[in-house]
């Protein structure tokens, strides 16, 4: 029991897919300009993390290594489809706003990535527990990221008038620039939290240790940490 609360904890902040393994990072800077966005395609990528999760770590004895990566964008590309047609039925005004970046959660790295690295090596349950855990952690940050950049470029908050009639909105938040500058900010922080978390350097510490193909730690340089 600890063990899986472990594979869904460990992406909320430790490895959290956007603020420590930087991955998804386009969509993060493109659509965060609003929280409500910002929380639609945090929903999306969550929904489509843990359906393709558990399908690949179903099926992965039956796909043959030479077809891995096409067999795995099927996968991932059929809930795509599928969440977007519930979207454009249910919700078109944030399809109309996702834009194109809704299908591109095809090729997102984070939902590539942890079918490669986690759910094709691993049990259904433990995969769909880290695709949950992935998906929350980058719909904590990207709608972190969506509220302070909304709040503080156009003073509202989910649409709502909060400060844009007492203090004058800064409108470069709401423009890329503003968005790579809350982005380092946040990754900033994250970094401050879990090196208080685990202040010991070296390998124990790095997000990516599990990945880690060095057999002798001695490759490393000082502290544990690659050359």
């Amino acid at each position: 029991m600890a063990g899986n609360m472990k594979e869904f904890t460990k992406g909320l902040i430790k490895e959290n897919p956007t603020l420590v393994l930087l991955l998804g990072t386009c969509p993060t800077l493109a659509i965060s300009s609003s929280a409500l966005d910002s929380l639609g395609m945090g929903v999306a990528a969550t929904l489509v993390l843990v359906c393709s999760n558990a399908v690949i770590s179903a099926l992965k004895k039956f796909i043959p290594d030479s077809v891995r990566i096409p067999a795995f964008i099927t996968v991932i590309a059929s809930f795509v489809s599928i969440i977007q047609m519930l979207i454009k039925a249910f919700v078109p005004a944030l399809d109309k706003s996702l834009g194109i970046f809704l299908p591109l959660i095809v090729v997102n790295c984070i939902i590539l990535g942890r079918a490669e690295m986690f759910a094709s090596k691993n049990k259904v349950w433990p995969s769909v527990l880290d695709g949950l855990g992935m998906g929350c952690g980058f719909t904590l940050a990207i709608t972190a990221m969506g509220v302070i950049r909304e709040l503080l470029g156009s003073g509202t908050l989910f649409g709502i008038s909060v400060t844009d009639k007492i203090v004058e909105p800064i409108g470069i938040f709401a423009m890329t620039a503003g968005g790579f500058f809350v982005y380092g900010i946040l990754i900033a922080l994250v970094n401050k939290i879990a090196k208080r978390r685990n202040p010991e350097p070296g390998c124990a510490s790095c997000p990516m240790a599990s990945l880690c193909q060095s057999k002798d730690k001695r490759e490393c340089g000082e502290g544990g940490e690659d050359k």
